[in-house]
């Protein structure tokens, strides 16, 4: 009899290290599929901030060769930097553009500047023509710096 609960008591033990063995080798592959996971996504997410860094650089190299009108450049880099989430970082290295951009960033555009009355799109133009005309040097020269921070970035 005691020959039997030994055999009866080992093979249970031996049942339960085979399960505990599979359940470490399960945790061992969904550790390694989450590693895999995150670094997929980590790859993915510096894939698309890269691009929108090269987009920053085409737009202000597009706005130095004047394809691209100074207050739309300005609107299309901040908000690019906003997505990026670097607004904070380079605020101190771009004032000029940043202190455009808040003036013209809550301007309508499209079909929303269609729908407000005439003296009303006059004000607001008014108010980016005469921060363009203040700034724009200084935003041409920080856009330069721009386009050459991120030229191997570009498309």
């Amino acid at each position: 009899m005691t020959t039997t609960l030994l055999i009866l008591g080992a093979i249970i033990i031996l049942g339960l290290a085979a399960y505990a063995a599979n359940l470490l080798l399960k945790l061992k592959q969904q550790t390694a599929r989450q590693k895999a996971q995150r670094e997929a996504q980590q790859a993915a997410a510096d894939a698309k901030e890269l691009e929108l860094l090269g987009n920053i650089h085409y737009i202000a190299a597009a706005m130095l060769e004047e394809r691209c009108e100074l207050s739309e450049g300005v609107m299309r880099i901040g908000k690019l930097f906003s997505i990026l989430g670097h607004t904070e970082q380079v605020k101190h290295q771009y004032p000029a553009l940043f202190k455009h951009y808040e003036i013209i960033e809550s301007h309508p555009i499209m079909e929303q500047r269609k729908a407000l009355a005439k003296q009303q799109r006059m004000k607001l133009d008014l108010e980016r023509m005469k921060s363009e005309s203040v700034l724009e040097a200084e935003i041409m020269a920080e856009v330069a710096l721009l386009a050459k921070a991120y030229a191997h970035l570009s498309h």
